[in-house]
């Protein structure tokens, strides 16, 4: 977990200020001058995903949650601090308590905010990015805030609004014999093409954090925690940052993503490749991972999840399949060649099964982070990839769909029930 903030420098600090303030605190690292309109107080562009929030549907989406008020509350509690240590402490209240409440609406727990069905996970996302827009130019009138603080108290909220310091098992889990379990979900993305999309995995982990499952080998207690589509991000280490304290306590995690339409699947095996499909940023990377140590970086890791069980499993309306297909460049080759049946030795990873966008990438940096903590032998782990969360038939158009339907509801619901059952499966089976 992170407990506390950490100082931002190099690439994160850039990626977190946005446009020409992000470059000033790099350029200020490094000990190089920045350029005049890269100044403290001058303009603090928004990024490509606060943009976003501009659009119809994303207001319609706070609106219809209450989640709107969210951001007003933290403009409103940041008036009143008086020093750089309260306002970092008011920023991880309201962060902690965004992430509280969108869990407790998703679960059913005090009110509603408006007529959007509990479980949807946008609110939390457009809400956090309303919040980050507002820090990214608020000016305290009691204290002087530099563009390095401002970029720990974003980073704070971030972290704090994603449940990665909030996973919260206890020593009284083990002692009544209760397995642990950790679930990943992610943001919405692919905005520019529907910005009204929602994804699956970041309502599972918010209809499932903190819920016990009860399981043929006794209850499983499961926590979970939410990443960014963001290349930056993982090339700043956010995903071990978020579970090196974890994976060592847990008996089971997955983490989870949206893959291809109507099915689910298991992925064998995650590549050590970045295909640059752009990101919520609209940022492309292509290239190996980037990770601590590259000297010992695998091409390929591989899940330790039950696969054969949670396939032969009746989990749910949604087929589950067993993928084991890759894209690799072989021994001595020079050009890409898919592999049914994974990767043969000595190749050079171009797609994992989960591809080469961020779903394989948090897949291989999870299981390769459990390798390396010695954890492969004993602890299931992996990536599973639930099916795209369509709208109904008649709600199609970007343009001029409404954001939610009754096809769209059952559609997330039969989802998240369907990656409960996979990790009952799951903990019986491992």
């Amino acid at each position: 977990m992170l407990s506390r903030p950490h100082l931002l420098t190099g690439p994160r600090a850039a990626s977190r200020l946005g446009g020409t303030l992000g470059l000033a605190v790099l350029l200020a690292g490094l000990g190089v001058a920045a350029p005049a309109s890269a100044a403290p107080g001058g303009d603090r562009a928004v990024t490509t995903e606060e943009a976003r929030l501009d659009r119809a549907a994303p207001q319609e989406i706070l609106r219809r949650s209450g989640f709107d008020a969210r951001a007003p509350e933290l403009v409103r509690a940041l008036g009143k601090a008086r020093s750089y240590g309260q306002a970092h402490r008011l920023v991880l209240r309201e962060g902690r308590s965004l992430w509280r409440g969108a869990v407790d609406r998703a679960q059913g727990r005090g009110p509603a905010g408006g007529d959007l069905s509990r479980g949807d996970d946008r609110p939390l996302y457009w809400a956090r990015l309303g919040m980050t827009k507002e820090l990214r130019q608020w000016e305290p009138k009691r204290f002087s805030l530099d563009e390095a603080r401002r970029a720990r108290l974003i980073d704070a909220l971030e972290t704090a609004s994603r449940g990665q310091d909030d996973v919260r098992y206890g020593a009284r889990h083990h002692d009544k014999g209760v397995k642990r379990v950790l679930v990943t979900g992610f943001d919405p993305f692919t905005l520019d093409r529907d910005v009204r999309i929602s994804n699956p995995s970041g309502a599972t982990a918010l209809a499932l954090d903190g819920t016990t499952i009860r399981t043929a080998e006794g209850p499983a207690r499961v926590e979970a925690v939410t990443f960014p589509v963001r290349w930056q991000d993982f090339s700043d280490g956010e995903v071990e940052r978020a579970l090196r304290p974890v994976l060592p306590r847990v008996d089971l995690f997955t983490t989870i993503s949206q893959g291809r339409v109507g099915r689910i699947d298991v992925e064998r095996t995650n590549g050590a490749w970045r295909g640059g499909f752009p990101d919520n940023d609209n940022a492309s990377r292509t290239g190996l991972v980037p990770v601590t140590d590259p000297a010992s970086q695998p091409q390929w890791t591989s899940t330790t999840l039950p696969y054969k069980a949670i396939v032969a499993a009746e989990t749910g309306r949604f087929p589950v399949y067993d993928n084991t297909s890759v894209t690799e460049v072989p021994a001595g080759g020079t050009q890409p060649v898919v592999r049914p049946d994974g990767p043969t030795k000595g190749s050079a990873a171009r797609a994992g099964g989960g591809g080469d966008y961020l779903s394989n990438e948090i897949a291989y940096r999870a299981t390769l982070l459990r390798d390396r903590l010695g954890l492969h032998d004993r602890l299931p782990g992996g990536h599973v990839h639930t099916p795209v969360l369509q709208f109904g038939a008649g709600n199609t158009d970007p343009a001029t769909g409404a954001v939610t339907d009754p096809e769209f509801v059952r559609n997330r619901l039969d989802i998240i029930a369907q990656v409960r059952s996979i990790l009952r499966t799951a903990v019986s089976a491992s």
